[in-house]
């Protein structure tokens, strides 16, 4: 049996106990793991107190329960007091490690730039948007008939040698121009056509000024009466508006499967105005791009009557432009995001 003057002693042994425990604890998490250890319902050390009643005689129950109860009490107000305290320290703590010197400077924003093809890229369809071409824009999965065989360019063809193709299966391909969205739209829209094409291209060519995929633009023209002097005069709008207004293009004969005759068309050196330099290989001429008068059997595959209509077609590649326009030697720099590269190009 157990009388109240034992029971007391208990009872100051654990508030020693509480006291001594709380001044080691230095967060208020750790306080609630302390307070659980004496006043939890099930296994608090206060709480395990009234388990012993069975032991107090009956006339010290009352007692004894009021003593429990006024121990558990203190103990919860003890706690709550120091829990205050400690979020309070806590608290200034976290406004301390959050607070802003606002005599320090600010650090600097840098702002983005577009990536020299997409500025490009928009350059060219504003260009051209405003000479009345609209936005085609195609599949870079195509069937072979629409990448090669509808263009002049049978299997047998030399000319799918100069163009090593990813195949995805006998029938279909990774377009290797954007010539092939020429077709698509010959074949659903009745001249007057006038569009161009922009879009990502691949072929298995790898070295600094080629790459496996890299982007075009394809420009075509189909109504009544065009001719080679009409494809001259678009281009040279085109060149004086991208390299300035004192640049101007010539013709070389070339050979396309797709148009007859065929050019290269070369702008003058817009570096050293055609007297000749490093960038023009001291030539006076830089080679921008492939174009020529759509031919007959192209506009035959597509239903066109090829003795009613003729057209103009031109194909460029955005990269050629961008190194030339910003200077770049190297292809890989354009595909790297290396930001020392592209924090010198701000149009």
């Amino acid at each position: 049996m157990k009388d109240l003057s034992e029971l007391q002693s208990q009872i100051e042994n654990l508030k020693a106990e509480i006291r001594g425990a709380v001044e080691s604890q230095s967060s208020s998490k750790g306080l609630y793991e302390l307070k659980k250890s004496f006043l939890d319902s099930k296994q608090g050390k206060l709480s395990a107190l009234m388990k012993e009643m069975a032991q107090v005689p009956a006339e010290q129950k009352a007692n004894f329960g009021k003593a429990v109860n006024e121990a558990k009490q203190w103990a919860l107000g003890f706690f709550d007091d120091i829990d205050t305290k400690l979020k309070e320290k806590e608290l200034k703590l976290r406004y301390e490690s959050e607070k802003i010197d606002i005599s320090m400077p600010s650090v600097k924003q840098t702002g983005g730039n577009l990536h020299p093809i997409t500025t490009v890229r928009n350059q060219l369809i504003d260009i051209f948007a405003g000479m009345g071409f609209s936005v085609y824009e195609g599949t870079e999965i195509e069937k072979d008939f629409y990448n090669f065989t509808a263009l002049n360019t049978p299997a047998d063809h030399p000319a799918r040698d100069m163009q090593d193709t990813f195949y995805l299966s006998p029938e279909f391909l990774l377009r290797t121009q954007t010539s092939a969205g020429q077709i698509h739209v010959m074949e659903s829209t009745k001249p007057p056509i006038k569009i161009v094409s922009p879009g990502k291209v691949f072929r298995s060519d790898d070295d600094a000024t080629h790459s496996p995929m890299f982007s075009q633009m394809e420009g075509l023209v189909v109504d009544e009466g065009i001719n080679l002097c009409d494809l001259k005069g678009s281009l040279d709008m085109f060149v004086k508006q991208i390299f300035g207004e004192e640049t101007t293009t010539r013709l070389r004969p070339s050979y396309f499967p797709f148009t007859e005759p065929s050019v290269e068309v070369d702008v003058s050196c817009f570096q050293c105005g055609g007297k000749g330099c490093k960038l023009c290989k001291g030539t006076g001429w830089i080679e921008v791009l492939g174009a020529g008068v759509v031919n007959k059997k192209v506009l035959e595959n597509c239903g066109i009557d090829s003795e009613k209509y003729s057209g103009f077609a031109f194909g460029l590649g955005l990269e050629r432009i961008a190194m030339l326009k910003y200077g770049i030697n190297n292809i890989k720099m354009l595909f790297e995001s290396d930001i020392r590269v592209l924090d010198q190009i701000d149009d």
